[in-house]
């Protein structure tokens, strides 16, 4: 899935993020930065996440642009260099 957070509190590492398409709200699982690059999340930021059984996001990865998909990105996005 992918969206943006919401809301973190490093202190405790509770936080919810919102999915781009439905505005869906998912509560972060307590392990959802674990073994990814995020140390610290901001109010904004762009993620790729998992759903774990409880239904809370997890396995948190960094959102791209390009990853994502974004339309408005993808109509100004150069073409791919060719090799």
């Amino acid at each position: 899935m992918q969206g943006v957070i919401k809301s973190y509190d490093p202190a405790t590492k509770d936080g919810i993020v919102v999915t781009d398409v439905g505005l869906d709200e998912f509560d972060l699982a307590p392990d959802a930065l674990d073994g990814s690059l995020f140390r610290m999340l901001r109010q904004g930021q762009r993620v790729c996440f998992d759903l774990d059984a409880t239904g809370r996001a997890t396995a948190l990865s960094l959102g791209s642009e390009v990853d994502m998909g974004t339309p408005e990105f993808l109509a100004h996005a150069d073409p791919a260099p060719e090799l």
